[in-house]
């Protein structure tokens, strides 16, 4: 029988205030009560895995477990065709301690420039990881396309968004209203394989 998450509490394994609440938003039509680990003062596990999969069971197997309910990680990041791919699963890393993903934004242009790359496509992943207490755990992939451009526009969303152009679309994540971009995203392409499979609508 598969499981469902209904009228229950569900942590969120993040302590990113910009992904935290984008979550919240995508789960707003659901009767959930919603923490994170910072509520609960549970530290975010060490991100050792080498894809973004495992990544996102780590953090959320470790906070079920020292919460004691269901918890939803996610682990994103973007993917820069012309780097190989990079920062990938260390997109966070590349913004240092400081988390100033104005600096990493750069740091992909000046590594672009020095490549004398004229592909500047790229897409963003998001990997959301359900892990329950007894050690069962799903995992759902979303993923858009899109090219780079420089310099950053837009003061809405968090991490790379004010770089990052989805395909078929003029405007950057950072320069979108959150609603639509949420509507358009990776994360919410995985959300709605998510929600599908494991959620119920509230009546």
């Amino acid at each position: 029988m598969k499981k469902k998450i209904d009228n229950e509490e569900i942590v969120i394994a993040s302590h990113n205030k910009g992904k935290v609440s984008e979550i919240k938003d995508l789960l707003k039509n659901y009767d959930l009560k919603i923490l994170s680990s910072s509520d609960l003062g549970i530290e975010e596990p060490e991100e050792n895995g080498s894809s973004f999969e495992e990544n996102a069971i780590i953090k959320s197997s470790v906070t079920s477990a020292l919460s004691k309910t269901v918890s939803l990680s996610d682990d994103s990041g973007l993917c820069v065709n012309a780097l190989g791919g990079q920062p990938g699963i260390y997109s966070a890393r590349w913004a240092g301690p400081d988390k100033d993903f104005l600096y990493a934004a750069e740091k992909i242009h000046e590594n672009l420039l020095e490549k004398g790359a004229d592909d500047y496509s790229a897409y963003f992943i998001c990997v959301l990881a359900v892990s329950w207490p007894d050690g069962d755990h799903k995992v759902f992939k979303g993923r858009v396309d899109g090219t780079l451009s420089f310099p950053p526009r837009g003061d809405n969303g968090f991490g790379y968004d004010p770089i990052f152009t989805p395909l078929g679309y003029t405007h950057t994540f950072g320069e979108m209203e959150p609603e639509f971009k949420h509507s358009i995203s990776h994360r919410n392409h995985a959300f709605n394989l998510f929600s599908k499979e494991l959620l119920i609508e509230k009546q």
